[in-house]
């Protein structure tokens, strides 16, 4: 796709060919359609839509969404409608309205992670899945699944065997060395990996003694955690061969350019769609708007080019 002013916004993460590089974060631009008429969601790179699991589940109690300076903290804790539901009632809207989609996907076990994946995979209008082990807001799970490279790796490997769609795999920051565990998630079979998701955080409420988010601890997110981000992402980038999808603290053009620069070819925004729902197609014009400007034709030749 070239904009108005002849930039040639195309990416392509692996065989996933995208119109521009923004795609809306799971978890914050909830299924797509709530946003249909704000956004034009065919102007969207792609939507990431909240993780989906084999049956709905509810989430974490209130509070869980507490602001922090430079971010937010947040413990929904996965809640969705289970994957026949999205299926059934919210994947014809966002077919209808020429959104791209990746499917967020969850599960309490290896094989539990397979079957969501394989009522998705081949299905119209969904161009990738996006396996979701790195969620700090589920301890059922014991721990973060993706911080363990041999459990990730296991985990990816039984996705792997079952379905053959474009399959990302979202990585915690919550690790010693993300790139060993990006490296079991590419020896596993991903095509791509997503980072970063939260970090750990807490907020505490002093007069009462007690943290602000029922769960104690969340996910933060927001533009306090984008130099992590950006120098995870660009660790990633050099240790693997497959694409990375850069995550953490976008609000505008330039930020998002920073993580093509640093290896990532495509970007997800998140934090800044709360208070700014038009966010993913902004950012895409004005990365456009900045190749222009520097007289840069396209925008994937940004990627990899931080010296």
């Amino acid at each position: 796709m070239t904009d108005a002013a002849g930039v040639d916004t195309r990416v392509s993460v692996g065989a996933v060919e995208l119109p521009n590089p923004v795609i809306a974060a799971s978890g914050t631009f909830g299924y797509g359609t709530e946003f249909a008429g704000l956004v034009d969601l065919a102007r969207v790179g792609a939507i990431a839509v909240k993780g989906l699991s084999l049956r709905p589940y509810a989430g974490k109690p209130p509070p869980r969404l507490v602001e922090t300076p430079g971010g937010m903290l947040n413990a929904i804790g996965l809640q969705n409608i289970g994957v026949d539901a999205f299926l059934r009632e919210r994947l014809p809207a966002l077919r209808a309205a020429g959104a791209r989609v990746v499917a967020n996907f969850w599960g309490d076990s290896a094989e539990e992670f397979a079957d969501c994946a394989e009522r998705l995979a081949g299905v119209p209008g969904i161009v990738a899945l996006e396996l979701n082990a790195a969620s700090p807001n589920r301890p059922e799970w014991g721990s973060i699944l993706a911080a363990d490279p041999g459990a990730l790796g296991g985990i990816v490997g039984t996705v792997r065997a079952r379905v053959r769609a474009p399959l990302w795999v979202k990585l915690s920051p919550n690790v010693a060395d993300i790139a060993t565990v990006a490296h079991a998630a590419e020896d596993a079979g991903a095509d791509a990996v997503t980072a970063i998701n939260t970090l750990r955080g807490m907020a505490v409420d002093l007069a009462a003694r007690r943290p602000r988010l029922a769960t104690g601890t969340g996910g933060l997110s927001g533009p306090a955690i984008k130099p992590v981000a950006l120098q995870m992402v660009h660790r990633i980038a050099r240790a693997v061969r497959i694409p990375v999808v850069g995550i953490g603290g976008i609000r505008t053009g330039e930020d998002a350019l920073e993580f093509l620069c640093c290896g990532a070819a495509a970007v997800q925004v998140g934090t800044a769609t709360f208070y700014d729902p038009t966010a993913p197609v902004r950012i895409a014009e004005e990365m456009a708007h900045w190749c222009r400007t520097h007289d840069v034709p396209a925008i994937r030749n940004v990627i990899g080019t931080l010296t």
